[in-house]
């Protein structure tokens, strides 16, 4: 295993070295749509619908980089990826930005040459056991099959976990997060680990979602972001500073169904607009037209907006805010200044 992830880490760096990464948005507005490296399916993050249109809150981040440089939210080609292809997929060339529950670390930064380019949601591993397991700490797992995800932080961590607390267990590793449920379903593991909102994302698919638990210890940070290749500065500007218009747009009070109103008539406030365009020169800098965080902002509405959406309290899924509410409601959710 400690082999495999090496050379794979070296495959990575040497695609990235080879293939240089320059002009990305020169490519996607010639191509004419974004290409989206996104979750095989994980419902309320990255999945498609019943009509096989990919929807999610991964997903709102492509849309609105789309947008923002194609003035078309639909212009995107998602691309579904598994822990083990998302980065060679980046890497090549294959998608032009990853937006796939994807942890920030040094690692992955440094070494594997890519550009994180912000956190759209902060996290942190977790376990979920049947109810009927009996069990209401991790610590409890001793001698546990636990279903892992192959090509993850989270087979780390585990190992991490478990020689801490000097408790053994045996992973059952899968790909892809369906192969996950379908292998916990089926009594393959006592216990499925990932990032706790994914693990919420799952278990809102299940026919009976209190037959399931998600244990209390949080074992790890988890900071999951967007990210491009490094060697192309424009483009990663471009994907972040279309995140950061979303968080900025959510402590501004810049909302889908006032958006149109605020471009129309400029405000007092000069940040907000200097964010939609009506003031200032921020979109020329970008290579962008000046109502370019106009357009991504309309793709799906605010952070705020995004989140209550796909993952808030009253979706399925059933996420508060947490650390992800905004900075001045006690979160880490915070904009740089648009200036």
């Amino acid at each position: 295993m400690k082999k495999s992830v090496i050379l794979g880490a070296l495959t990575v760096a040497s695609l990235v070295a080879g293939g240089a990464a320059a002009a990305t948005l020169d490519d996607v507005k010639a191509r004419g749509k974004l290409n989206c490296g996104t979750n095989t399916g994980l419902v309320g993050f990255a999945a498609p619908d019943a009509n096989g249109d990919w929807q999610g809150f991964d997903v709102a981040v492509c849309r609105a980089v789309a947008a923002a440089v194609l003035g078309d939210q639909s212009a995107v080609e998602f691309v579904p990826t598994t822990g083990k292809t998302r980065f060679t997929a980046l890497a090549s060339g294959e998608i032009d930005v990853l937006a796939r529950n994807t942890t920030w670390t040094f690692s992955r930064d440094v070494d594997l040459k890519f550009t994180f380019i912000g956190v759209n949601y902060y996290d942190g591993q977790g376990f979920m056991v049947p109810k009927s397991l009996g069990v209401s700490s991790a610590k409890e797992l001793d001698g546990a099959t636990v279903c892992i995800q192959t090509g993850t932080t989270t087979e780390l961590n585990l190992a991490d976990f478990f020689r801490v607390n000097n408790i053994s267990y045996e992973p059952v590793p899968i790909e892809t997060n369906a192969e996950a449920q379908q292998q916990y379903l089926a009594g393959a593991c006592d216990a499925y680990t990932t990032d706790a909102s994914g693990l919420a994302a799952t278990r809102a698919t299940f026919e009976d979602p209190t037959a399931h638990v998600i244990l209390p210890e949080i074992i790890s940070k988890e900071p999951l972001g967007p990210l491009v290749r490094h060697g192309d500065d424009e483009w990663a500007d471009i994907v972040r500073w279309t995140l950061n218009a979303l968080i900025a747009a959510e402590e501004y009070g810049v909302t889908s169904a006032n958006i149109d109103e605020l471009a129309a008539n400029p405000t007092s406030n000069p940040e907000i607009n200097r964010l939609l365009g009506t003031e200032g020169n921020l979109g020329e800098m970008l290579g962008l037209p000046a109502d370019w965080a106009v357009k991504a902002i309309k793709a799906g509405g605010n952070y705020g907006e995004l989140f209550e959406k796909h993952i808030g309290e009253n979706t399925p899924i059933g996420l508060a805010r947490g650390l992800n509410a905004q900075w001045t409601d006690g979160g880490l959710m915070y904009a740089p200044p648009f200036r």
